[in-house]
């Protein structure tokens, strides 16, 4: 499983995204990404700010877009557990 999270410089939204991914992510010993959308865009790579920039934070699940704005935590736990099972 993996996660990351996409974020921007600047987002506060995002800040407070982190400290639900690292509080919930440490809970079940999972490691996740961060990805700037911005900081790849610039390195050559824009797929990510075209799809994801209007509504950062997001996190993805194994890829797929998990949620937005912010952390669905009781959702993002039940699949975490799910995956432990």
């Amino acid at each position: 499983m993996s996660i990351t999270l996409l974020t921007r410089d600047g987002c506060a939204a995002c800040v407070a995204a982190r400290a639900d991914l690292t509080r919930i992510c440490g809970e079940f010993s999972v490691e996740y990404d961060v990805v700037d959308v911005d900081a790849a865009a610039n390195a050559g790579d824009p797929e990510l700010r075209a799809e994801y920039g209007d509504r950062l934070p997001v996190v993805l699940l194994d890829g797929q877009e998990h949620s937005y704005w912010e952390v669905d935590e009781p959702r993002l736990r039940a699949d975490l557990g799910a995956q432990r099972g």
